[in-house]
């Protein structure tokens, strides 16, 4: 299948279908709805926005997959540290458990070691994402919080070995990533309605 799949920055055409995709894939996942759809279209616009770093994965010639970076860093002793985050990121429903996550995520981070960029962090699956080479931030001495309580989902990979000997740290996540439920359920109103799951609590 690879073979027939293209990797390639987003334009302005694909938005709203990438936006729908990721609306797709995360929807009924983590909260009733989502809110990444919406989280994607802040960080388009935002300053840390990373252009070279918005992909889209095509399959035949059709959008089935996403992934998109901004800038970030880590609050050391000695300053703030430049690091990168990425996500969303998305496969459509009918291709995921191929691989093919995978396989973008590390496709991306070849062009972000090639940017210069020098180390990446996320908040995910540790299952998943060791295989792309990512350990436990706390393992390097990153932490969420001032209270360094570890957070296992917090996950870091070096691009360049050695960057974070020695540094540690708080990490910060940019600010496009928290939003109120307000702007989620007006946001939302722009796509045809789905409808959200229902906790055994409701």
């Amino acid at each position: 299948m690879e073979d027939r799949i293209i990797i390639r920055r987003e334009t302005e055409d694909d938005i709203n279908e990438v936006n729908i995709l990721i609306r797709n894939s995360f929807w009924n996942v983590y909260r009733p709805g989502c809110s990444e759809h919406l989280i994607a279209s802040r960080l388009r616009v935002s300053s840390c926005f990373i252009r070279e770093l918005d992909l889209v994965m095509e399959l035949d010639g059709k959008i089935i997959g996403q992934i998109m970076y901004v800038k970030s860093h880590i609050d050391t002793a000695h300053g703030k540290l430049s690091t990168a985050i990425f996500g969303p990121v998305s496969i459509a429903s009918q291709y995921q458990r191929k691989g093919l996550g995978l396989y973008l995520v590390k496709h991306s981070l070849d062009i972000a070691s090639e940017l210069g960029i020098k180390a990446v962090l996320i908040e995910g699956n540790p299952d998943f994402y060791r295989h792309a080479g990512f350990i436990r931030a706390s393992d390097k001495h990153i932490y969420s919080n001032a209270d360094n309580q570890d957070n296992p989902y917090l996950l870091v990979k070096e691009l360049s070995l050695g960057y974070l000997d020695n540094v540690g740290g708080i990490y910060s996540v940019p600010s496009e990533y928290f939003l109120s439920e307000e702007e989620i359920v007006a946001f939302d109103k722009l796509f045809p309605p789905m409808k959200k799951a229902v906790s055994s609590s409701s």
